[in-house]
């Protein structure tokens, strides 16, 4: 899971539509390139549709060797409680063994302490949160290892 990165509230524009501020935009990038030392490979890459979530996405894909096919949105990442993030993941074919979603907090806060084994206070804006299940099936996923987290400040 990762979180958008730092958006920008100086625009006039509906809460879908806000950008990525230059923080965001920075930070993003120092996820990505730090994705880049770790990750061995990913079946699926889905974001939610915002702005916000959508640039950080682009940003941190741009640094990955994951093919554009493996990409797609989904508008139930929109959601900032969690329950449709994780029917998003539940619903997710047994083919994907690794996914990669973007979204938002305090959705993925909540995800990260109901289905990780570590206590998180809050995953910052651009934050990563990597959780291993051991489960063959989506639908069956419950309290996994929390494998990594990557929080841009660190990054700094």
């Amino acid at each position: 899971m990762i979180r958008h990165a730092k958006s920008s509230w100086e625009f006039d524009v509906s809460d879908e539509k806000r950008p990525l501020n230059q923080r965001g935009l920075s930070d993003a990038d120092l996820v990505g390139k730090e994705l880049k030392t770790v990750i061995k490979s990913i079946d699926r890459v889905l974001s939610s549709p915002a702005e916000r979530a959508y640039s950080t996405a682009k940003i941190v894909l741009s640094h990955l060797d994951i093919p554009e096919s493996l990409f797609g949105l989904e508008s139930r990442l929109y959601d900032f409680g969690g329950n449709q993030v994780i029917e998003v993941i539940k619903n997710c074919g047994d083919e994907i063994n690794t996914l990669m979603i973007f979204g938002h907090n305090h959705a993925f806060t909540s995800i990260a302490n109901l289905y990780g084994n570590e206590n998180i206070e809050n995953v910052p804006t651009a934050g990563v949160v990597v959780i291993q299940f051991d489960v063959k099936k989506w639908k069956n996923i419950n309290v996994g290892k929390t494998l990594l987290k990557i929080y841009p400040k660190s990054l700094r």
